[in-house]
């Protein structure tokens, strides 16, 4: 159905973009409802839902402090 949701935090990945993590959200959306494209009456809950996961996951990678690399602890 869809592909793994690749790691976007470092070192697995250096440079993320908005897109890199939108494509994330979107991939989790279609992956916990069982839906590759809504029907028409459910593309306003699924587009809701992509954004606050995309949301919440830039939230996180901002967070997150990754020890022994530059700017993280340790």
């Amino acid at each position: 159905m869809c592909r793994n949701i690749r790691t976007l935090r470092p070192p697995y990945a250096e440079a993320v973009t908005e897109q890199d993590v939108r494509a994330a959200a979107l991939q989790y959306v279609r992956k916990v409802s069982g839906f590759r494209a809504p029907a028409a009456h459910n593309q306003a809950a699924f587009d809701l839902a992509v954004e606050r996961i995309t949301a919440a996951t830039g939230e996180l990678l901002e967070s997150l402090v990754v020890k022994g690399s530059p700017g993280g602890n340790g």
